[in-house]
């Protein structure tokens, strides 16, 4: 079964025990839109334990909210009591859960394209709070008053910007005007969940509207300042005609279509350290160091949103080499294969691509450097070593630290195309290093 026919049997099978039950949230959003669903989510007047009774496979992951997961298959799925909040003390947790009612279930909700529930028994829309109109309309408006919702959870004001720049919708002034006042406070909230609000607007489709109205609203600022920094910054006319450095990124993240996360935060954090590099030299700009500087910045930043290791370190890869292909053909052929056989080579010259296209669209050094990929094969970029250490230790040299020096030059000579097999390799480690015997 499909993940939709399993959320309805769930939903049917808790009707049938006598409870009502509904798909409730994004996913009926979704299935209005015309859109896949990531997910299906089920709300319920069952409470906890009363699913866990039905359900031979449950997980109470969020038992004290009322949630827990049905697992049908090995997929899990989450089922949740309708339940009331009491006061969010701290803006982020309730300071208490009640069971409660479909409508006081739907009243907490955050916004109202997301509070309408679906009933498969006859095949109808419940909506309480016009969220289809708002939907049809295409309006972010928060259920209630939009201060009490994101002061309950300041995560919804990311969450609001989200949605309209994916969507390409409006947010509603008094939902909009409340995000303003609140902005600043963003920052109470786990910086975890900011960081995945951040990925997802630059990854879902129109990361360059979420990042305009991130900056409108003030959230910008308070969630990462280093860019908001970049507003004002000057760059050189005839490399940069779009105007700042701000202007320049919301470029970049404008021509992105479903990227990785690693080539979208590349995008925005290029040129990061462009505020604290600029320098003026009479009439000119100069931003010498950003690139190693923005490498540095750009780890710390990445650390903050909570992103994996393994982007960060992508990531700052990216930033600190997005100008090295305008050096390429320059490079002696040994240097240039290594650039070229680097591991996210691909995604860097995607980077690059964007950023040129961002600025005076000048692609020569980029299509060159694709042209060179075509050109060599993989074994010319990634060639088998001609000499291992078990050949020098049979020509009688001795292990130690100028074995890797020694494979080091015989691999660079192999790439440039000096050494072009195994023997003639060998007699020419006879020739330079017979000495060190």
């Amino acid at each position: 079964m499909s993940a939709k026919e399993i959320a309805l049997s769930i939903v049917r099978r808790l009707r049938a025990a006598g409870y009502e039950s509904y798909l409730a949230g994004g996913c009926v959003r979704d299935m209005l839109l015309n859109r896949e669903p990531q997910d299906y989510d089920i709300t319920t007047g069952a409470k906890p334990g009363e699913i866990a009774k039905i359900f031979p496979d449950t997980i109470p992951v969020g038992a004290q909210f009322g949630v827990i997961l049905v697992v049908v298959d090995g997929t899990p799925f989450e089922v949740a009591s309708f339940r009331h909040d009491g006061p969010y003390l701290d803006g982020r947790h309730p300071s208490h859960v009640r069971y409660g009612s479909l409508r006081e279930d739907v009243l907490r909700r955050d916004f109202t394209i997301n509070g309408m529930v679906y009933d498969p028994v006859d095949d109808s829309v419940i909506d309480l709070v016009n969220g289809r109109q708002d939907l049809e309309a295409g309006i972010i408006r928060a259920i209630g008053e939009p201060r009490a919702r994101f002061e309950e959870d300041r995560l919804r004001m990311i969450r609001a910007v989200r949605f309209t720049a994916s969507l390409d919708f409006n947010v509603e002034g008094k939902t909009l005007a409340a995000i303003g006042d609140l902005a600043a406070t963003v920052t109470l909230v786990s910086w975890e969940r900011i960081g995945d609000e951040i990925t997802r607007i630059l990854t879902e489709g129109g990361a360059r509207r979420g990042f305009e109205l991130l900056d409108e609203t003030g959230l910008l600022e308070a969630a990462l300042p280093e860019i908001a920094a970049m507003k004002g910054v000057e760059q050189s006319p005839d490399y940069h005609p779009e105007g700042d450095a701000f202007a320049h990124t919301l470029l970049l993240l404008g021509q992105l279509k479903a990227p990785t996360e690693t080539l979208a935060y590349g995008c925005l954090l290029h040129d990061v350290a462009k505020p604290v590099c600029m320098r003026r030299e009479g009439e000119r700009i100069t931003f010498y160091g950003h690139m190693e500087r923005g490498a540095e910045m750009t780890e710390a930043i990445l650390q903050r949103l909570k992103r994996s290791r393994e982007t960060w370190e992508r990531v700052s890869y990216l930033v600190r080499s997005h100008l090295r292909h305008t050096q390429a053909p320059n490079m002696r052929l040994s240097t240039l294969k290594r650039f070229l056989g680097e591991d996210a080579i691909d995604e860097l010259l995607e980077l690059t691509r964007i950023d040129a296209l961002a600025a005076n669209g000048d692609l020569t050094h980029y299509n060159f450097c694709k042209a060179k990929l075509a050109e060599l094969k993989e074994e010319d970029i990634h060639p088998e070593p001609l000499v291992r250490g078990r050949d020098l230790i049979a020509l009688g040299l001795t292990p130690g630290p100028v074995f890797g020096q020694i494979l080091a030059q015989v691999e660079e000579a192999q790439l440039g195309g000096e050494l072009r097999g195994r023997q003639e390799a060998i007699e020419w480690v006879k020739k330079n290093f017979a000495n060190r015997g």
